[in-house]
């Protein structure tokens, strides 16, 4: 009696050990002898204890950082670049039997790729279009993950870091863009107020004795403070007949 209740004990164990519960966002790849025998789908699954090995693959979206790498561009200027890469695996299978570790794999293709694609741009175009340059290293990556069961969604430029002479050299060229830009805006400033002088001087000239009351209101804006000058105005029409006398 005692050895059944032992032996069955023993298969108690043994069945529990076989036990697997595999999330909703994985998928469990099952070796038997070593040998690939299916996929799992998400619940409560039973293995074969010693027989059977289970490995779970998680198939949400995951990241990888791609640590700084030395670059030097296509016009000669050494730069550091850091990026991420989005990838999820699609392939449970793929991913568990084409690679040792498709995560390691990805993430040393992935430096490969930034340095390859950073050093055939320049830095213009390095600094200015980031998402071409990533799309081209997506593009590198994708090519190559997919034999591995991985879609890589995106890939993203983070950090550019620059020489300090670079970085002053950029600053001093902002610096003389921006003095560039305020003599252009001063300059059509004076001349939109130059025509719009022009303008109003016609304007006041067709007018009769709108030249007088002109006149006037800066004689008012004179008066306000003391002056020992004595100002004389004649009339405008008054010095057009003295001038035609004079020419007479």
């Amino acid at each position: 009696m005692e050895g059944l209740i032992w032996l069955i004990t023993i298969i108690v164990i043994f069945v529990l050990s076989g036990l697997r519960v595999i999330n909703q966002y994985e998928r469990g790849v099952v070796l038997t002898l070593g040998r690939f025998t299916g996929l799992r789908q998400p619940g409560l699954r039973v293995v074969v204890p010693i027989f059977q090995r289970m490995m779970k693959v998680d198939q949400r979206t995951n990241t990888i950082d791609i640590p700084k790498q030395e670059v030097i561009t296509k016009d000669n200027v050494t730069v550091n670049v850091d990026a991420v890469v989005y990838f999820r695996v699609v392939d449970a299978e793929k991913a568990v039997l084409e690679v040792a570790n498709f995560v390691y794999a990805s993430s040393q293709f992935a430096q490969a790729a930034l340095r390859d694609v950073t050093g055939n741009v320049d830095l213009d175009s390095l600094l200015g279009k980031r998402d071409e340059v990533s799309a081209q290293i997506k593009k590198i990556v994708d090519i190559q993950t997919e034999k591995w069961g991985i879609d890589v969604e995106t890939v993203k430029i983070q950090n550019i870091e620059l020489p300090q002479d670079m970085k002053r050299a950029m600053a001093k060229q902002a610096e003389a863009e921006r003095e560039r830009r305020a003599v252009i805006i001063v300059a059509e400033g004076e001349k939109a107020a130059a025509v719009a002088v022009s303008e109003a001087a016609k304007t006041l000239a067709s007018v009769p004795g709108g030249i007088n009351i002109r006149t006037l209101q800066t004689l008012e804006k004179i008066a306000v403070e003391p002056s020992q000058k004595t100002v004389v105005v004649l009339p405008t029409d008054l010095s057009n007949a003295i001038s035609n006398l004079t020419k007479k």
